[in-house]
């Protein structure tokens, strides 16, 4: 029975991997699609997120039917809810990648995205998909270290945000109001993304050591402080 048991737990650990590996190729295709203007690969990013809500809505299920049938305690229900949590940052981040592939479908055929700033929203797309690809990884291996990290490679998704806004306060701006709304937009979603994939890796170092990933980080600093002191 226990035997069982576990295997659901480690079954539900896959599917949070899988949610996290999908959810990390959508935001790299859909950041293709508006930069190209592909309209097909874009519906196949906005289609391919029902397979992503579909695994959310089984892991809920399972999740909650392990709650009820084991009554789990400690770890065990740890990894449960954490799980659960975990499961919804990644659905969000999958609603985030589709917001981008309908901005390519709204805008279709025409390019959402001016040339001039081609090169940081590529760069943007592919900064959050290494960071999902980072957070699967950290799912898979409960690194701590490699969890703590995430946060400062986050700070260069909020460096190439407000690079964003430079360009649409730049007097120079000549690509009008419509197309700021959506650049706007659009850098919100990569950041929120990039958020997500944190917020998952900081989920995990909680289910690992019972301690949130900020007060972890506080200890640590605390105590290299100490020895550098």
């Amino acid at each position: 029975m226990r035997d069982a048991y576990h295997e659901e737990l480690d079954s539900i650990s896959d599917s949070l991997v899988e949610m996290a590996r999908l959810v990390g190729s959508a935001i790299g295709r859909a950041t293709t699609a508006i930069l190209d203007s592909d309209l097909k690969l874009a519906e196949s990013v906005i289609e391919a997120d029902q397979r992503v809500d579909d695994l959310q809505h089984d892991l809920e299920a399972r999740a909650i039917a392990l709650l009820a049938r084991q009554q789990p305690v400690a770890t065990d229900l740890r990894i449960v809810v954490t799980s659960l949590r975990m499961s919804a940052d990644l659905e969000r981040s999958g609603d985030l990648a589709q917001h981008v592939a309908k901005l390519t479908r709204l805008r279709y055929p025409e390019r959402a995205i001016p040339h001039d700033l081609h090169a940081t929203i590529l760069e943007m797309g592919q900064l959050a998909q290494r960071l999902m690809a980072k957070a699967a990884e950290v799912i898979v291996t409960k690194d701590v270290d490699l969890a703590l990290q995430m946060e400062t490679d986050d700070d260069e998704m909020d460096l190439l945000h407000r690079t964003l806004f430079q360009h649409l306060m730049d007097e120079r701006w000549k690509h009008g109001i419509e197309t700021a709304v959506d650049v706007t937009l659009l850098g919100r979603y990569y950041e929120r993304f990039a958020d997500h994939a944190v917020a998952v890796a900081k989920r995990v170092v909680f289910l690992v050591t019972g301690e949130h990933a900020d007060e972890l980080q506080q200890d640590i600093q605390s105590v290299t402080g100490v020895e550098g002191a």
